[in-house]
C-alpha cells in the first residue's frame, strides 16, 4: 500500500488539505497526517471541523480500504521523523509562509518540519502548496530554494479555462495538480485540450 505524508498548516485554504487526504484515502493509500496548532484553528474556522469532525469525515474512506494515521505536531518520535521510514510522497497543503521558511532553511522545530527535512535529505518526492498573496521577496526566495532542492511548488491557484461552477471545482483543480505532482492519476479536473 503506498504511503503519503500530508501536512496541513495554518494558512487559509484548509479545504485543499482535507480534499487531498480524501482523494488519497479513496485510492486506498496509507496517509500519515500532521496538522499544526494553527492548522487546527483554521480547520475549525473555515470548515467547522475539529479532530472528531475530521475523523468522521475520513471514516467512510477508511471503511473502503484507506488507512489514516495522525500524529501530534510535537511527536518527534513518530515513524515519519526518520529517513528509514519508507514513503512514496509528501505534501504540505496549504503551506504557511512560516512553515515554508522553516523547511527551506532546514530548521526542524516540530514533526512537520522534520518530516519535510527527511524527504528533502532522502531526495523523495515532496510537494509544497503555498497559500499567500502577495508574495514577498523572502517568500519567493524560500520557494526557489526548495525548488532547487527538488521540491515541487504547486501554488494554490485555480484555473478558469475549465469554467468552474463551484468552489469545489476550483479546489479540485488544485488538488488534481498536486496529485499530478505526486504522479497519481486522477480525473479531478478537465484538462486543457486546446480550442476547436
Amino acid at each position: 500500500m503506498p504511503r503519503y505524508v500530508v501536512g496541513i498548516t495554518g494558512a487559509s485554504g484548509s479545504i485543499y488539505g482535507v480534499r487531498l487526504v480524501e482523494e488519497l484515502l479513496k485510492r486506498k493509500n496509507e496517509v500519515h497526517l500532521v496538522i499544526t496548532q494553527n492548522g487546527e484553528k483554521v480547520l475549525k474556522y473555515e470548515l467547522g471541523l475539529d479532530s472528531e469532525g475530521l475523523a468522521s469525515r475520513f471514516a467512510k474512506y477508511e471503511e473502503q480500504g484507506g488507512v489514516i494515521k495522525r500524529y501530534d505536531i510535537n511527536d518527534l518520535f513518530a515513524p515519519i521523523a526518520s529517513g528509514s521510514f519508507p514513503a512514496d510522497g509528501m505534501t504540505i497543503i496549504p503551506c504557511s509562509m512560516s512553515t515554508l521558511g522553516f523547511v527551506a532553511n532546514g530548521m526542524s522545530c516540530n514533526l512537520l518540519h522534520r518530516a519535510a527535512d527527511v524527504f528533502i535529505k532522502e531526495k523523495r518526492k515532496i510537494v509544497i502548496v503555498p497559500r499567500e498573496t502577495p508574495l514577498s521577496p523572502i517568500h519567493l526566495e524560500n520557494m526557489l530554494k526548495l525548488s532547487r532542492m527538488g521540491a515541487s511548488i504547486v501554488a494554490a491557484m485555480p484555473a478558469f479555462y475549465q469554467h468552474p461552477e463551484t468552489i469545489e471545482d476550483m479546489v479540485d483543480f488544485v488538488v488534481g495538480r498536486v496529485l499530478d505532482a505526486l504522479d497519481i492519476k486522477n480525473e479531478l479536473f478537465n484538462r486543457w485540450n486546446g480550442v476547436d
